[in-house]
């Protein structure tokens, strides 16, 4: 039932996020019990009767980070930041759920015709953009995307394609995410160690390492041109250490390493999550390739626990509510 300035919401779409297993099976949730799932779009179905914004019948995509608007960055819009946030899925309960209740005012309202999957994945995709407009990437760019097969590294790799990268190369460990990789619109994903050492050559101008995994930062700076810079998405289980050779890179070359944490600019939510739509209903940012799995909410925990046991081939995987299970 929706609060005052709130809207019940009818999910209609919920992707799965690699922070979703780590909240499951490995970091643990801020608070018990808790509905995770916060990549999510969704049908209002009631408002409060002050709400003026959207109304009953509104197709919306929901970011997920319910920032302070009080503390100092928010003042400054870096909403991003905020010291004292909630957060679908994390600290209040997510959509892999029927039905969800929040802020009415926080709400993005989608185009009636952009379907509603793809309004469920403009998070991932707004990181991406977000992590990006952190560098210096420009017409002509070299760039590498490592995780390049996995959903951000995707939404990187078209993002990189239509800010104008010369050269794009996707990396990754997966023979099956090379055919996602190259209709995501990457120049060159190299599978093998030989690959891999041909295509580096002087080396990239931005790496974005959307992995996490525990070498790939090593790596990523081994990969830096002269005053290139690494920015950072993955989120690490472990330590991360950079090898001796890779931190004489770093300094010889003034290459610098950027931190990038969720989606978030002023006005709320960001031209990230307002040009990803935008892209999106035209056609120039695609998503559909990228759904390996549409399951209903009965398959909820064996799928993600499969999916952090790394038992299943997955790239984007949406939870559907309406959806029956066969």
């Amino acid at each position: 039932v929706p609060g005052r300035g709130e809207a019940l919401l009818k999910v209609a779409a919920c992707g799965v996020c690699g922070s979703d297993l780590d909240r499951m099976f490995t970091k643990g949730p801020h608070k018990l019990p808790l509905i995770c799932g916060h990549e999510f779009s969704a049908i209002v179905e009631e408002v409060d009767d002050d709400v003026t914004n959207v109304a009953p019948g509104d197709h919306v995509t929901v970011p997920p980070m319910l920032p302070c608007f009080r503390c100092g960055p928010c003042v400054q819009g870096h909403y991003s930041l905020c010291e004292d946030y909630d957060y679908y899925g994390s600290r209040r309960h997510g959509a892999y759920a029927e039905y969800v209740v929040g802020p009415a005012n926080l709400l993005l309202k989608v185009p009636a015709d952009l379907d509603l999957r793809a309004a469920a994945m403009v998070d991932p995709a707004a990181i991406a953009l977000h992590a990006i407009l952190r560098t210096k990437l420009t017409v002509g760019s070299r760039v590498a995307v490592m995780g390049g097969g996995g959903p951000i590294g995707l939404f990187a790799i078209q993002w990189a394609r239509i800010m104008g990268a010369s050269e794009i190369v996707s990396f990754d460990v997966s023979a099956e995410k090379v055919g996602l990789a190259r209709q995501a619109g990457a120049t060159a994903a190299p599978i093998t160690a030989e690959e891999k050492a041909d295509i580096v050559g002087d080396g990239f101008d931005v790496v974005v390492e959307t992995s996490g995994a525990r070498a790939v930062p090593d790596a990523s700076v081994a990969m830096l041109a002269r005053h290139g810079e690494l920015v950072l998405i993955g989120i690490p289980n472990s330590d991360i250490t950079i090898g001796d050779a890779s931190w004489a890179r770093l300094m010889r070359l003034e290459a610098g390493i950027l931190g990038s944490w969720n989606s978030f600019s002023a006005p709320f939510p960001g031209t990230e999550w307002t040009t990803t739509v935008e892209k999106m209903h035209s056609g120039d940012l695609k998503w559909e390739f990228m759904i390996t799995h549409e399951l209903g909410l009965d398959s909820v925990a064996d799928t993600i626990r499969q999916m952090s046991e790394r038992t299943m081939h997955s790239s984007k995987v949406l939870f559907l509510p309406d959806k029956t299970e066969s």
